[in-house]
């Protein structure tokens, strides 16, 4: 990279940076939304071990084969399950995915899932865009004082909002009836 191009790069990133809100803002936003109800959150499953996808012959059912999470992705998961206990943020429903990562990042957190395999991933298939209009379908039933929270994957995020979370992160979102969940707040803990 040339030290023009360098230059632009380092431009647009504290552009892009001046447009995010300020980060004790960005949190209050993210618990008022909750406060007030009728939210879906989107998390991302806690950091795992490195890699990407799952091992060949991974089986759902058997953690052994799966790429779990690391001794990170575990605090990481209590901690966020303290912030909403500290927030006092109540869950109608966790639902979670049936990769281990995902429901032990439920677990850990919140104390509890139901597995829904709406969300499971769907990183190495064609279900994509059934799984997606599942959820789309169920999440207007979300009314205030509820609020729902998905424990998830990359992909299944990404085809809901057409954001890309980072692991760990939680995105509040409210059912429009689009086929799109608008993220109106993110947060990682």
């Amino acid at each position: 990279m040339t030290d023009h191009e360098t230059t632009i790069a380092r431009r647009r990133l504290l552009a892009a940076c001046a447009l995010l809100p300020l980060g004790a803002q960005a949190d209050e936003r993210f618990w008022s939304l909750l406060r007030e109800g009728g939210c879906v959150v989107l998390m991302r499953h806690a950091q795992t071990v490195a890699g990407v996808g799952d091992p060949p012959g991974f089986r759902l059912g058997d953690c052994r084969t799966q790429r779990n999470l690391s001794d990170e992705g575990r605090e990481q998961a209590r901690r966020v399950g303290e912030a909403f206990r500290q927030q006092g943020i109540v869950l109608s429903q966790v639902r979670s995915s049936a990769w281990c990562r995902c429901t032990d990042t439920a677990d850990l957190a919140f104390g509890r899932h139901q597995v829904w395999p709406a969300i499971n991933s769907f990183f190495r298939n064609n279900s994509g865009e059934a799984q997606t209009r599942e959820v789309l379908k169920a999440v207007p039933s979300v009314r205030s004082p509820e609020n729902w929270m998905l424990v998830t994957h990359q992909v299944n995020i990404s085809a809901l909002t057409g954001e890309f979370p980072a692991m760990g992160e939680l995105f509040v979102t409210r059912p429009t009836g689009g086929d799109r969940l608008s993220v109106m707040a993110r947060l990682v803990v």
